[in-house]
């Protein structure tokens, strides 16, 4: 059984993420992926790039124990620069879809003050539920 995005009645529409999912099977948890690449190098001093970085290194991961982006249940976002982020959502919205497509789980978005590595703009986890084979 695919993911199920939960809305509850009465709620505004939820714009770029899910109020909750509804998933059965094997879960994955997918540690914090930074904007570097396999090498652990970074290729972009860029927010969208390494946005954009994160979210490939999160879909390897998951491909990687057999899911798909569909199986993404959760995602929690950790950005250094809140300003930067909101200034640039329309670039955000492109880039998560150019990766994720039209898959919107739960997610949560948190502002710090920095990341371990210095170079890092964003840390996304995920949570995925892969079907039972």
């Amino acid at each position: 059984m695919p993911a199920i995005s939960v809305h509850p009645e009465g709620w505004k529409p939820a714009k770029g993420y899910a109020n909750g999912m509804v998933a059965e099977g094997k879960v994955l948890f997918v540690g914090g992926q930074i904007g570097w690449n396999a090498q652990q190098e970074f290729e972009t001093h860029d927010f969208i790039g390494q946005m954009t970085q994160a979210l490939h290194n999160i879909v390897d991961v998951v491909q990687a124990a057999g899911g798909e982006v569909a199986d993404i249940t959760r995602l929690t976002w950790y950005v250094t620069d809140k300003a930067e982020y909101l200034r640039r959502q329309k670039e955000v919205g492109e880039a998560y879809r150019t990766v994720m497509g039209y898959h919107f789980p739960a997610m949560t978005m948190v502002v710090i003050s920095a990341l371990v590595e210095d170079e890092a703009m964003v840390e996304i986890e995920a949570t995925a539920v892969l079907p039972q084979s």
